[in-house]
């Protein structure tokens, strides 16, 4: 049953790593946090897109007083 899942998992990971390629994500060599974090999202969510489910991430908005730059 285990190997079953793992299984399971790795062409999951794939399908989703192929929907990443196909959305361009691994095109850029220089790659910033924010993208290294929407490529694993979509690596782990990508599949869902298949199925006809399109998962959405919300941006809550938080109350954080941060300093605005200086000009």
């Amino acid at each position: 049953m285990g190997r079953l899942i793992g299984i399971l998992l790795v062409i999951w990971l794939v399908i989703g790593a192929f929907a990443a390629f196909q959305r361009g994500y691994f095109d850029d060599t220089k790659t910033n946090c924010s993208e290294a974090s929407d490529i694993a999202l979509n690596i782990v969510a990508g599949p869902l897109n298949y199925t006809g489910l399109n998962p959405k991430v919300d941006c809550v908005d938080v109350d954080i007083d941060t300093p605005e730059p200086s000009k």
